[in-house]
């Protein structure tokens, strides 16, 4: 018997808007930081939103070239539904190009790595499909935003 071969199916696009960054020093494993996430937008195949003004990237960076995601937030969309987003991944790149995201550069997403698992959660009967469904995301970090797709796997 022969597994099916997952498929992505692309679910929507999302700006993430971002506040200033809060270091909370070396914790047990790396240098802990929350990153604020105060608003945004999100546009997907059949609807469209806004990211709420709640949430943030508890971030621990490992190593001086590799962060360590772990986002929780929410977005409302256009016909009311609230729909929660957990995302962790990881971000990492050469010294220079770490450096560059660092000073607030705009850096070409495919200089460096930034890829995410995410579970979405959701009680409004139009959107609990999605409480059943596994999602991955390839993201860019720019000075005061994260932009991130995120696509459903099949």
């Amino acid at each position: 018997m022969e597994l099916p071969v997952p498929s992505l199916r692309r679910f929507c696009d999302l700006e993430v808007e971002l506040g200033p960054i809060r270091e909370m020093g070396e914790g047990r494993a790396g240098r802990r930081r929350i990153i604020p996430i105060i608003g945004g937008t999100a546009k997907g195949d059949g609807f469209q939103g806004r990211v709420m003004n709640l949430g943030a990237d508890w971030q621990t960076l490992l190593s001086a070239n590799l962060a360590d995601l772990d986002t929780r937030y929410a977005i409302e969309t256009d016909d009311g539904a609230v729909i929660e987003i957990i995302n962790k991944g990881y971000r990492h790149g050469s010294p220079e190009i770490v450096a560059r995201l660092a000073a607030g550069e705009d850096v070409d997403p495919s200089e460096y790595y930034m890829r995410t698992s995410a579970r979405l959660e959701s009680g409004d009967p139009r959107y609990q499909w999605l409480n059943n469904m596994i999602f991955v995301g390839v993201g860019a970090r720019q000075a005061s935003r994260v932009l991130m797709t995120l696509y459903v796997v099949e």
